[in-house]
């Protein structure tokens, strides 16, 4: 039995250029958004687009490339894993977020 991998691959846009944080021990992690699009015909036969936000998150090596090469409006593919966080905010209301902590990260077009 194959054993379930939690894998999501996206080819998307920069919503903004990436967020870049540094650590005291001088650790970073880059933050960005990507858009990615989709669409379909609906029962009348008019063409539907969407475009759906994901979170991402970049650690380790790969944040000297975002650094480098990654600004807003880059089409990029990227491949991690899902990851859910929650918390409450200040009127206690609790709230939830995905994100995507890419392990792999391939920069598209020109």
């Amino acid at each position: 039995m194959n054993t379930l991998r939690n894998q999501v691959q996206l080819i998307g846009r920069l919503g903004q250029d990436p967020e870049i944080i540094t650590f005291e021990d001088g650790g970073k992690i880059a933050k960005f958004s990507l858009a990615t699009d989709d669409s379909y015909k609906d029962k009348q036969g008019n063409k539907i687009e969407r475009t759906y936000w994901h979170s991402v998150v970049v650690k380790n090596g790969l944040v000297k490339v975002v650094e480098n090469y990654v600004t807003k409006g880059k089409e990029i593919a990227i491949m991690g894993k899902l990851t859910n966080k929650s918390w409450s905010d200040k009127d206690g209301n609790k709230r939830y977020n995905t994100e995507i902590v890419c392990n792999e990260l391939l920069l598209l077009g020109k």
